[in-house]
């Protein structure tokens, strides 16, 4: 056990005292800001997403503790080359990165605050590509690239009700969420006959 916990303080400690990426993505970019009310820590990410939608840069400025400086650190590694629904599903999930830091008491707000803030700034992505979107249709979930006429599909198909139910069928909303409105919208106005 102290073996590991060791460990788990040899990474936080590294990534605070040698911080990976720390700064702006290069322009075009797009930004996510989280801070905290109780402790005055902030921290904003900035992410660059290249032409497969994969997250080509991410940097980071943080003013904050040790945990939140490594959190930010190991999100902007970890998220590099992947697409930003997958890099969305990786800001999800802050307990399995608290856990990996160390779980400190009281610490997991600050992961939470990078993790926020990196889905933050994946959602301004999000709302970019939307609204550059040239398709023939309307573009609703740009994590996943699904487009209205998909998702009124799945809801006439399958007699869908809820966001979670569409995300089932067809990965809308899974990614970052900035879609999540949009889907209650075609639920609301497509009470289809089924």
């Amino acid at each position: 056990m102290r073996e590991n916990l060791s460990s788990v303080q040899t990474v936080t400690a590294d990534h605070f005292f040698n911080p990976r990426n720390a700064g702006d993505a290069g322009e075009p970019s797009f930004i996510g800001r989280a801070a905290s009310l109780s402790c005055g820590a902030h921290v904003r990410f900035s992410i660059q997403v290249d032409e497969t939608h994969a997250v080509s840069q991410a940097k980071f400025r943080a003013a904050g503790c040790e945990v939140l400086v490594a959190a930010a650190s190991v999100l902007t590694e970890r998220v590099t080359g992947l697409s930003t629904a997958d890099a969305a599903v990786v800001g999800q999930s802050p307990a399995t990165l608290s856990e990996e830091l160390g779980d400190e008491p009281g610490k997991a707000q600050c992961v939470e605050m990078a993790c926020e803030a990196l889905l933050d700034a994946i959602r301004d992505y999000s709302n970019a590509a939307r609204e550059d979107w040239a398709g023939d249709e309307a573009l609703i979930c740009t994590c996943f690239f699904v487009s209205e006429h998909t998702i009124e599909r799945e809801i006439q198909r399958h007699g869908l009700t809820t966001v979670a139910e569409v995300t089932r069928a067809c990965n809308a909303g899974a990614g970052c969420g900035s879609c999540h409105q949009l889907i209650q919208e075609i639920l609301a106005t497509n009470d289809l006959p089924r």
